[in-house]
């Protein structure tokens, strides 16, 4: 005999039906919402494949750069290590340089020596200090070729000039060598960079600083040595303002040197 159940029951029994098949209905609904349809499927999966190959090609050209690089700007020693390699462009103009900064190391050289005739010990202490900076340049750029087994070519250099009208003279030649050393300085960075040589590049900052620096200094001086009516006045300068500095540490290591 079937069970009766009372009319309360039946309708708690019926509200609970409705209410299980109503949240059915709506986690359905919610689910499909967040699918594409099937009409967009097809374009989905296009744009997903895409990216994929987009993806992958990145890749590729990543790994080519990489190997492009190693190639190009890195060799591997006779001890096996690995030494960055300056374009053949700039190491032969590299080379030229150090002839220029060895000349201007005797050129001022000349010019200390020219003072020290005329007894003025603080331009010729000047002057002297001068040529070894000159002197120090030239190695670095010796070490540097060294340093990523390049060619190194130690020039001769034309004979400086050794006689001048008055104290200006020498003070004036100087700027001149100065600028036309800076102009030498920033043709070898361009030409680091056109060959995409940036550890070249990258080791001429150095000098580039420096040069800003020389110019600046001889400016300075030939103005000084200009206005003045008695040479003291320039010894005095120089006392002042050009007794000397520290090594810099951030320079290049010069060749034959201990640090």
């Amino acid at each position: 005999m079937p069970l009766r159940v009372p009319g309360s029951q039946a309708a708690f029994a019926g509200y609970r039906a409705r209410a299980a098949l109503t949240s059915c209905l709506e986690t359905s609904t919610r689910t499909q919402a967040r699918l594409p349809s099937r009409v967009a499927l097809p374009a989905f999966s296009s744009r997903l494949h895409v990216t994929g190959q987009r993806l992958q090609r990145g890749r590729d050209l990543q790994h080519r750069f990489l190997a492009f690089t190693r190639l190009s700007f890195f060799a591997t020693g006779s001890d096996g290590s690995v030494a960055a390699m300056p374009a053949d462009a700039f190491t032969a103009q590299l080379n030229e340089q150090i002839a220029n900064e060895f000349a201007a190391h005797q050129q001022y050289v000349a010019c200390a020596v020219y003072f020290d005739g005329e007894t003025l010990p603080q331009l010729a202490g000047f002057f002297y200090r001068q040529a070894m900076e000159e002197r120090d340049h030239a190695m670095m750029m010796v070490q540097y070729l060294l340093d990523t087994d390049a060619e190194v070519r130690i020039p001769g250099v034309a004979a400086p000039v050794t006689t001048f009208a008055d104290v200006v003279a020498p003070v004036a030649l100087a700027l001149d060598q100065e600028k036309r050393v800076t102009t030498q300085i920033n043709a070898l960075a361009a030409v680091a960079r056109q060959e995409q040589d940036y550890t070249s590049e990258q080791f001429m900052q150095w000098f580039i600083k420096e040069q800003v620096e020389e110019v600046a200094t001889m400016t300075d001086l030939l103005r000084v040595a200009e206005r003045s009516g008695d040479v003291q006045d320039i010894e005095d300068y120089i006392v002042r303002e050009q007794s000397g500095e520290g090594a810099d540490p951030t320079a290049p290591r010069a060749a034959g040197s201990e640090a």
